[in-house]
């Protein structure tokens, strides 16, 4: 089985927005680099188990940092195949690397708080009864929260004030989806933030996509 111990925390690896010494983000136009990246999209995409997309990004969150940083990104994918599929008890780790030939790409990870359900069809997007308790152009503060297990709050904006733009629908709150415990439908705010309030520097904004309990009025 994959080693899995302790709990996960959105305070990763993989939340490095604005973290020195990792160099600039750099993009191109193709999709898929070589063929078994295709392959690898399609076994992440297409494997039936019990889940969600919200238990999928949490996979990849806690994968063991080495495996992270040294695996690119469709291997991240395969890893956090494989740790989903041996937490569910669909596949031994210790098969995969006998019929691989080696335990070297063996994914590792933090197990999760719990594993979910299937989300039911049709997306994220929710009706709910209730006004958004921000406006468009009210000032917010991002709160500084450290949760237990899975959460879209970066941690570069915790802590930090910033004016809401735009109100979106609500959607499926991936901090409770993620592990099973409901989906709990929450609006979600488009929140600008002044670079130099998040690093000190630069005379440029910051927009950033947060759920409602991620906020506070300023």
């Amino acid at each position: 089985m994959v080693d899995c111990t302790g709990v996960g925390d959105m305070d990763g690896i993989h939340d490095i927005g604005g973290m020195n010494g990792f160099g600039p983000m750099h993009r191109d136009e193709l999709i898929f680099h070589a063929p078994w990246e295709r392959l690898a999209f399609a076994l992440a995409s297409s494997t039936p188990m019990e889940g969600n997309t919200d238990d999928f990004r949490h996979a990849i969150e806690r994968l063991d940092p080495t495996f992270y940083l040294s695996a690119d990104y469709y291997g991240r994918w395969l890893g956090a195949l494989e740790v989903r599929l041996s937490e569910r008890g669909v596949i031994d780790s210790d098969e995969v690397d006998r019929r691989a030939g080696s335990a070297r790409a063996r994914p590792r990870a933090i197990a999760s708080l719990a594993v979910p359900t299937r989300s039911p069809d049709g997306g994220p997007k929710r009706d709910v009864d209730r006004a958004p308790l921000f406006a468009e152009g009210q000032r917010v503060v991002a709160r500084d929260l450290h949760p237990t297990g899975h959460t879209r709050l970066p941690r570069y904006v915790r802590g930090h004030h910033g004016v809401i733009t735009l109100t979106h629908p609500a959607f499926v709150f991936p901090d409770t989806n993620a592990h099973g415990w409901g989906e709990d439908p929450q609006y979600v705010y488009a929140v600008q933030f002044r670079a130099s309030d998040l690093w000190g520097e630069g005379d440029h904004t910051v927009s950033v996509d947060l759920f409602e309990p991620y906020l506070e009025a300023a």
